[in-house]
């Protein structure tokens, strides 16, 4: 409809201009009236300038048009006035196809900034980097485990950890692993998984970094009081009646008025009596402390839920301080403490924590016990990421790499005579309170151990 209009309305035009001219040559050939001659072609040359302004007009909206789409432009209007009727629908059309694109474009940033906000949400840190490592797009969640305020390559994650940086850039489409990297003394277990796609032919590469260091310590913490129950109950169970034989025949063989020649026989010799006499009470001493052995065991699968409650980090030092006092003089122990702000507050259970802290105090009082000048710390400050971290530090021998890794299993002691009991039931206690317990130590110079909150 609109071209039928263009036609016609430059039809229309094209004959009022052929008119004109035949005009002008009648009144050229076949009168004299000058004046009016002028008049007529004033009249032709402003419908031939009407004529090329109409159709290069038309053109221009057009060309504007196809502009404002091509860069993706859509705050323009086109005005249905000045060029007449014939191009109303044409203009109308221009207006509701910018409209139609405006709207798409609105709805598709609406979707953008919603999904940037999921982004942004997500639990799990995501990093989007180009082959040469520039960053297209990184959330809260990988800011906050890498603890950096914004990213623009890859390579800038080497004073962070360089082997990371190695396996992001080496991981596969669809690959995953699983890296271990010590942050500030702290042990983190990053799962990380790769993808790649293309954008306008851009190839980009989306990996998802998530720390499972504490569903790891979780699981291990089940896996080990499901096997301490089960052994646990097992050996109660055999060695339960044995012991209560052992001490039914001891009883037997020490009350007064026993006929042991009625017992072993006439044959039997004293030695040899005292000898089994002997044998019977080990078997019952030996069982009696087995079972004791186990029963303290069971303590690991025994810990009672925290009882949550908001008190000052100050209270609970003054409380150990108190309790530990006679044995760091005893031993001769420089003691220090600090805390970084001394309002510091803490939720948990102050019993458990407590708990926590004598053992820890304890072992580092045996540990600076033979050296020349014993000196024991303990600090409660805010770290990087605002948990509150509690540290007890002494300058005694220290524990090698490979044995630290095990100190906090269950049953696992360098100590002699001890039963690997108190490490493992501190890490399940700040387990209970959604927390962690981590130790670094440099043999001969110090070692730390790390409660996070």
């Amino acid at each position: 409809m609109v071209y039928k209009h263009f036609r016609v309305n430059c039809i229309f035009r094209v004959l009022l201009i052929a008119l004109f001219i035949y005009l002008f040559f009648y009144l050229l050939f076949e009168t004299e009236l000058y004046a009016t001659m002028i008049i007529v072609v004033s009249f032709t040359i402003y419908q031939i300038y009407g004529l090329i302004y109409y159709v290069e007009k038309t053109n221009r909206d057009l060309t504007r048009f196809l502009d404002a789409i091509k860069h993706s432009d859509f705050s323009q209007s086109f005005s249905v006035t000045g060029l007449g009727s014939a191009f109303n629908d044409l203009k109308e059309a221009f207006n509701e196809v910018s409209d139609k694109f405006r709207k798409t474009r609105s709805e598709k940033e609406e979707h953008f900034r919603y999904l940037q906000i999921i982004v942004q949400h997500v639990g799990i840190g995501l990093i989007a980097f180009e082959d040469d490592g520039n960053v297209e797009l990184i959330n809260t969640a990988a800011k906050r485990l890498l603890r950096i305020p914004h990213l623009k390559n890859i390579n800038k994650l080497e004073s962070f950890s360089k082997p990371l940086v190695d396996i992001l850039f080496k991981l596969k489409s669809g690959e995953k692993t699983l890296a271990k990297i010590y942050d500030n003394n702290e042990l983190l277990q990053i799962a990380i998984y790769a993808t790649e796609f293309k954008r306008q032919q851009q190839k980009l590469k989306l990996v998802s970094l998530q720390n499972i260091q504490s569903e790891l310590e979780e699981k291990e913490m089940e896996a080990w009081q499901k096997l301490i129950r089960v052994l646990t109950h097992e050996i109660m169970n055999s060695v339960t009646p044995i012991s209560s034989l052992a001490s039914t025949v001891n009883n037997m063989l020490t009350s007064n008025g026993a006929d042991e020649n009625l017992i072993f026989g006439n044959e039997t010799s004293e030695e040899t009596i005292a000898d089994i006499r002997g044998a019977i009470q080990t078997i019952q001493k030996r069982s009696e402390g087995l079972l004791h052995f186990v029963d303290a065991y069971r303590s690991l699968t025994r810990i009672p839920k925290p009882n949550f409650q908001i008190f000052a980090v100050s209270e609970l030092f003054d409380r150990i301080i108190r309790l530990m006092q006679t044995q760091i003089d005893d031993n001769k122990i420089h003691f220090e403490s600090s805390i970084n702000p001394e309002s510091l507050e803490l939720t948990a259970d102050p019993e458990l924590i407590e708990q926590v802290l004598i053992n820890l105090l304890s072992n580092s009082i045996q540990s600076v016990g033979q050296q020349y000048e014993p000196k024991l710390t303990l600090t409660a400050e805010m770290d990087d990421r605002g948990r509150i971290l509690i540290k007890v530090i002494d300058n005694g021998p220290g524990i090698l790499k490979d044995v630290l890794e095990k100190v906090f299993i269950p049953f696992f002691t360098t100590k002699k005579g001890g039963t690997g009991i108190g490490l493992s039931l501190s890490r399940q206690i700040m387990r209970s309170h959604r927390g962690a317990i981590s130790a670094v130590s440099k043999p001969n110079e110090e070692t730390i151990f790390i409660l996070r909150f």
